[in-house]
């Protein structure tokens, strides 16, 4: 895929989970989609990416949670409450920039900031654990910009033991 593919492969994907962030359900079709959420988790194993979950992105140099992403972060915590037996790893990741102990640690504040936030959404601190892989895992690869690092500067959320 070239890089005009993937850039509009993730505007895409990005302008989904904003609409979907937005839309409200019934309290009954609350229920029928935490029971569809259930049945498609046990589809998944140990380090698999959680699709309900997607990424979190940070501003450069930061590990701050915005707004977009306190509001993600509810729905994050929603779908926890509703998957009582998931427990989450929340990967911490960096753009390029930077030396690799600095990265290392930005990785973990981003992931540690994310944990704090769902523990303050009432989610147990045993569910979550963190890790850092920096600049090492990026997303998108090649060109050294700013719309390859914008999506670089994020934390995931995988499946853990």
């Amino acid at each position: 895929m070239n890089f005009i593919n993937r850039i509009s492969f993730v505007a895409v994907l990005a302008l989904s989970l904003v609409l979907g962030a937005c839309s409200k359900k019934s309290k009954d079709d609350g229920d029928v989609a935490a029971a569809d959420e259930s049945m498609m988790v046990t589809d998944l194993s140990a380090g698999s990416t959680i699709p309900e979950m997607p990424p979190i992105y940070f501003a450069y140099d930061s590990f701050n949670l915005d707004s977009v992403a306190k509001s993600t972060l509810m729905g994050h915590a929603a779908w926890l409450r509703n998957n009582a037996g998931v427990n989450v790893q929340v990967e911490g990741h960096t753009d390029e920039r930077g030396t690799t102990e600095y990265n290392l640690a930005l990785g973990e504040r981003r992931s540690g900031s994310i944990r704090d936030f769902l523990i303050s959404q009432g989610i147990n601190s045993g569910r979550l654990s963190t890790i850092s892989y920096g600049e090492e895992r990026p997303s998108v690869s090649g060109a050294s910009n700013e719309a390859t690092w914008s999506r670089n500067r994020r934390s995931e959320f995988v499946m853990a033991n």
